[in-house]
């Protein structure tokens, strides 16, 4: 018998999904896009203090984030703007943006990323992220570049 020609319903329990660390970052895969059927991915994403990723831009996914505790800024247009919990965020694809933890206790996120994908590279980039001689940036830029993600300095930061 064939597979359907669309993704079959998912649940991921708590403490089920992968677990990756990078760029100062610890996410969870809580929906990949093998169990959505390439449509989306939908990860916990857990920050330090002090910690977010470089400025970049993403040219193949659009992110939506839910901030669900602590003190988050996004950087977009050259801004930087506070938000609480329970602020919802959207930022489409080629728009440049980052987010930090602006508080002293860890953050904790809901991010999508559409279409799916993004479980990929993050996992990608946790090895080169995580060698044993420090973080392999020549290939986590090579790796990013791969997955359309581009890194850039923050304007009036």
């Amino acid at each position: 018998m064939n597979a359907p020609a669309f993704p079959l319903p998912a649940i991921t329990l708590p403490g089920t999904g992968k677990v990756f660390s990078a760029l100062g970052d610890e996410v969870t895969v809580l929906l990949s896009g093998e169990q959505t059927g390439g449509a989306f991915t939908m990860v916990q994403v857990v920050t330090p203090p002090g910690g977010g990723p470089p400025p970049h831009w993403h040219t193949k996914e659009d992110e939506w984030f839910l901030i669900l505790e602590g003190r988050v800024e996004f950087w977009t247009d050259g801004v930087w703007k506070e938000v609480p919990a329970g602020t919802a965020a959207y930022l489409p694809k080629n728009s440049r943006h980052t987010y930090r933890n602006c508080g002293d206790t860890p953050a904790r996120m809901i991010v999508h990323a559409a279409p799916a994908g993004f479980e990929v590279f993050f996992e990608r980039i946790a090895e080169a992220f995580n060698q044993p001689g420090g973080p392999d940036m020549p290939r986590i830029i090579e790796i990013s570049a791969e997955h359309g993600i581009y890194f850039v300095p923050p304007e009036g930061d």
